[in-house]
């Protein structure tokens, strides 16, 4: 049985507390609905070293996988972004057509 879908203030706190259990430093929930449209929450905290930065991401994403369903997710590797979609989700959102567009938009401009 498939578990409820968490608001966004849930699973920001959700993932606060999953990286203040990994002893993130000063981890803060930064809300931003409604001043732009990339998310509802920063969440935002710190590493000691490079092997704590992982294991505060290992248990987040441990800790959310619990509780979020995987049609979407994104990878972020500062230069590259990684969308990953379950085949309704990729058709919908159509990132391969907007992102065209926008580069059509651009040249042509």
């Amino acid at each position: 049985m498939s578990q409820p879908q968490l608001s966004p203030l849930e699973l920001a706190k959700l993932i606060q507390e999953a990286a203040a259990d990994k002893h993130a430093g000063k981890p803060v929930r930064i809300p931003l609905k409604g001043k732009t449209t990339v998310a509802d929450y920063f969440v935002v905290c710190e590493g000691e070293t490079d092997r704590q930065v992982k294991a505060i991401a290992d248990g987040i994403l441990e800790r959310v996988r619990e509780h979020e369903d995987g049609s979407w997710v994104l990878i972020d590797f500062d230069s590259v972004l990684v969308h990953i979609f379950l085949p309704g989700e990729r058709s919908f959102y159509d990132l391969e057509s907007l992102w065209s567009t926008a580069a059509r938009r651009r040249a042509t401009s």
